[in-house]
């Protein structure tokens, strides 16, 4: 009961986190003209990022697949998409992002004698991502910097102060205090021993990596191409430059989802490009519309997963 109760105050606390930092954000923004550019954005950008959606459940899907493979528990292809279907659409309407990757690693070891194994298959499949999506960020925020796109850095004289060093110096810190109240759990540290020697096998390994690499790559760049199909068709991409100026500024958007405070990172994405396009010199409504377009199309996207809710779990074949 006492579960029940702390588990209920956590979801309903995110929930409220939710509308706070959206109602924030609103109040930082120019309501009717976040309203005209949602409103720019065509019918034939909504459709081409739902097909994209499409996409990335099967790119990803394939990922967990490989990698639940190297780990001794295959899955047929066909119900790794199901299960990705699902856990998409669980991570779009509960709190924090995570449980329907909990939830999928649960029914994946279900029946099985390796649970843990196919915890650690969701886990590597989900941090191969997040690598490869931080390194695009900083390749991002590099070229960024370098071309002076961010208002006051100065692409010649680099030790000018900028809006970038506080961004970069909060990432830090954000970094090292995960990192901080990680070493100090015993649980936490305990879980990563374990994980050590599936990482080097199914991570780490030849061809493992490249292939988690390539595939990895692949999925953040169709994250991304929803953020430009509608950035496109809203009209804010008009040549290569501004074209790579949203790609970089959309992957931080991308980025702060992973902040496990609300509901499928509504708020904290918007809140992020409240900041963000103001600091490349371009409206932050802008920014807001992309995100508000973007989460909405991923959250009609995963629906599908919806019919699986009641489906039996995935079998180890």
């Amino acid at each position: 009961m006492t579960f029940s109760r702390s588990t209920g105050i956590r979801i309903a606390f995110k929930w409220v986190s939710t509308a706070l930092i959206i109602l924030a954000v609103l109040l930082f923004v120019d309501v009717k003209a976040l309203v005209n550019e949602i409103t720019r954005i065509p019918k034939t950008a909504m459709i081409a990022g739902l097909v994209l959606g499409v996409i990335q459940v099967f790119l990803s899907a394939w990922r967990w697949r490989y990698t639940a493979g190297l780990l001794g528990l295959p899955i047929p292809y066909i119900q790794s998409v199901r299960e990705y279907y699902l856990a998409t659409f669980t991570n779009q309407v509960l709190p924090g992002g995570v449980l329907g990757d909990v939830n999928r690693a649960l029914r994946h070891g279900a029946d099985t004698d390796k649970r843990l194994a196919a915890a650690h298959g969701v886990a590597i499949e989900r941090l191969s991502g997040q690598v490869v999506l931080a390194a695009v960020v900083i390749s991002g925020l590099i070229w960024l910097f370098i071309t002076g796109r961010i208002v006051g850095a100065d692409p010649v004289e680099r030790d000018s102060t900028s809006h970038l060093y506080w961004l970069l110096a909060g990432s830090f810190v954000g970094i090292y205090l995960l990192w901080f109240l990680a070493r100090r759990s015993d649980r936490v540290c305990r879980f990563f021993a374990t994980l050590r020697g599936d990482l080097a096998r199914a991570l780490l390994s030849w061809p493992a990596f490249p292939l988690q690499v390539l595939t990895s790559l692949m999925v953040v760049a169709s994250y991304l191409a929803v953020f430009l199909v509608l950035a496109t068709g809203a009209g804010y991409i008009t040549d290569l430059p501004s074209a790579v100026v949203s790609g970089a500024l959309c992957s931080l958007l991308l980025l702060s989802m992973v902040i496990p405070v609300t509901v499928s990172g509504w708020g904290v994405r918007e809140g992020a490009a409240v900041v963000l396009w103001p600091m490349a010199g371009l409206p932050a409504e802008q920014g807001v519309a992309l995100s508000v377009a973007y989460g909405a199309l991923i959250f009609v996207s995963s629906l599908p997963g919806a019919l699986f809710l009641f489906s039996s779990p995935a079998r180890q074949h």
